[in-house]
């Protein structure tokens, strides 16, 4: 009996110790760490529309400086947040109380409790009439909101890859290793590629959702904020991130380099590259711009000792790819900085 209390102590240990290394490796990355962080305006917990490079719903923001003011994402399937709820039958409410009051009346009138109504018979097969025509009511309803929901969500889908050069891999671009290479391809070229020689007005597409005219620039400038932070963030330049970031990211992710400190961990990334990438939406609020991006790129991360350098996570010979959306904003027409990273 101690030998089996024994082994399945052990069992247990093991298996606390695997999710506890799986749960450091989740959090490598800049940004992984916190999950989905930032602020998008107005649009912090509102979803982003979905993408070719993004299909999926990006989780919801999880931190923000933001109030939150109750759950908005719109997902299919899910209800709004304010469409009122049907009511439920009830003793007393609603269909019961009236059956009640019925049954009071034929009692005072000496016709027995059930008389108001011809009989227990009678109440039994207005409630299976009631509930026959409720049920096709209901069904009818979520049949005409499917209908109006379908257009809307093929429309995102679609309209933003196709006003973005069709979300084509990059050519030409380098592999960041260590440095800030890779800048000639990656979002500048998948998203602004097609876009050369274009004025912003003759870009513009039915249907997308892009409200200022993103620019070939403006893709570039994407594409250097995420190879230049992920740099940044291996080197613990905080006054680096501090120029990259709104004050509200650079204090999340610094936070996230003082806990790899406090473990005694680097983690250190390289072969930063973009394979593709596509606009989910652009919009202002004021005098500040946002624009969302969805980005698909390698990377090799790893976690290694402080002291000793030795890898203690991840693979150094292997690129990873991830999906993510960064929002990036700039105030009257200032640079682009980044405002919030969601997991795709």
């Amino acid at each position: 009996m101690m030998t089996f209390a024994s082994r399945r102590s052990r069992v247990m240990v093991a298996l606390a110790a695997a999710l506890v290394l799986a749960g450091s490796a989740a959090e490598a990355r800049v940004g992984r760490g916190s999950g989905s962080f930032g602020s998008r305006g107005a649009r912090t917990y509102t979803a982003p529309p979905a993408t070719r490079t993004a299909p999926e719903a990006a989780a919801p923001i999880q931190r923000s400086q933001i109030p939150n003011q109750g759950p908005n994402m719109t997902r299919p399937g899910t209800p709004a947040p304010n469409v009122a709820q049907p009511r439920r039958f009830g003793f007393g409410t609603g269909l019961m109380a009236g059956l009640f009051g019925a049954g009071l009346l034929g009692m005072l009138f000496g016709q027995g409790f059930f008389g108001g109504l011809g009989g227990l018979a009678s109440i039994l097969g207005l409630l299976l009439q009631i509930g026959l025509v409720v049920l096709v009511v209901s069904l009818a309803m979520k049949w005409f909101r499917n209908r109006r929901q379908q257009p809307a969500y093929a429309g995102a889908g679609q309209g933003y890859a196709r006003s973005m050069g069709g979300s084509v891999p990059p050519t030409g671009g380098r592999p960041m290793s260590g440095g800030l290479g890779g800048l000639g391809g990656g979002l500048g070229g998948a998203l602004g590629g097609a876009l050369s020689g274009k004025s912003q007005q003759a870009q513009a597409r039915p249907g997308v959702r892009d409200e200022i005219g993103i620019g070939e620039k403006d893709y570039a400038a994407f594409e250097r904020g995420l190879v230049e932070m992920q740099d940044a963030y291996s080197r613990e330049d905080v006054a680096k991130l501090w120029t990259l970031a709104t004050p509200e990211m650079a204090g999340y992710i610094q936070e996230e380099l003082n806990d790899n400190a406090a473990r005694g961990v680097v983690n250190k990334l390289s072969n930063v590259r973009l394979n593709q990438g596509d606009l989910s939406e652009a919009w202002r609020e004021g005098t500040t711009d946002y624009a969302t991006v969805a980005m698909r790129f390698g990377i090799t991360d790893v976690m290694v000792d402080r002291t000793t350098g030795r890898v203690v996570e991840g693979d150094p010979n292997k690129i990873e790819e991830a999906t993510e959306l960064w929002t990036f904003s700039r105030d009257q027409g200032g640079p682009w900085k980044i405002s919030a990273i969601q997991q795709a």
